[in-house]
């Protein structure tokens, strides 16, 4: 058993998407549908909506989307920066309370139902590491116990996630190419795909709710980035300035008086 205490991801802006990709596309087959923004970039091709629906914003390779592209770029490689706890290729039939786990080179594969125990802890991280693909079989779930939250689970993946038919995920996946559903996949969490494509079929994504420090936060909402260091500098330039003026007036006052004389 592992103590809970791994760091959530931040995910910045790209906390909003339930589904973001790169490129070529993002395509739907059937009512899929997509509760929160949907993005693509540096690609625009956005297809099966309608009859599929979303309902945040579309973004289409817009300055907002390559935001959220960058900010995932950020998350992807604090995730994969994170030190291992465990290694697990099959997760079917686990329990595991937070930590980092990863599958150590091989395909990382859900048979059955993973459960993931928060020990009544609302803040228990879980980040799962697949060195190579992940790969959900049919009906397999991941369950979340004692607390746990979908919006403090993360699935960093190397390569593409394929997700089953009915299965039911739970989490956020960032995979640096594919995300690929089959028909009838449920995702409390996103499918943000760094590269490659996201693909759905009759399918159910949501951006998850969170609680953090008591207070209920919304869907869109997560861990901050750290904010870049210019922010400071600026201040402390204009601070510089204003000293400056401030120092020029002192020393001319008394000339003035003198001329005045």
């Amino acid at each position: 058993m592992l103590a809970a205490s791994t760091a959530a991801v931040g995910l910045g802006t790209a906390a909003s998407y339930a589904v973001l990709a790169g490129t070529p596309k993002i395509a739907s087959t059937g009512a899929t549908k997509v509760h929160g923004n949907l993005g693509i970039h540096p690609a625009n091709s956005v297809t099966g909506f309608p009859p599929g629906t979303v309902s945040g914003t579309i973004h289409k390779a817009d300055a907002v989307a390559l935001k959220a592209k960058a900010d995932l770029t950020i998350a992807y490689d604090d995730a994969s920066g994170r030190p291992s706890s465990a290694t697990h290729t099959t997760l079917g039939g686990l329990t595991l309370v937070s930590g980092v786990y990863t599958a150590g080179g091989a395909t990382l594969d859900l048979t059955g139902t993973l459960t993931l125990d928060a020990e009544n802890n609302p803040d228990a991280v879980w980040i799962f590491n697949a060195t190579s693909d992940l790969v959900t079989a049919s009906g397999s779930k991941v369950n979340i116990i004692n607390g746990g939250q979908a919006c403090n689970v993360f699935w960093q993946v190397t390569s593409s996630a394929t997700l089953g038919s009915g299965s039911t995920m739970r989490g956020t996946i960032m995979a640096l190419s594919s995300v690929t559903m089959a028909a009838g996949v449920t995702v409390e969490g996103r499918a943000l795909a760094r590269n490659g494509l996201v693909s759905m079929i009759s399918d159910n994504i949501s951006v998850p709710g969170c609680v953090r420090g008591g207070v209920t936060l919304p869907a869109t909402d997560t861990i901050r980035q750290p904010e870049p260091a210019t922010v400071g500098y600026g201040i402390a330039i204009l601070f510089l300035l204003i000293g400056a003026v401030v120092l020029r007036l002192a020393i001319s006052a008394p000339m003035l008086r003198d001329r005045r004389r």
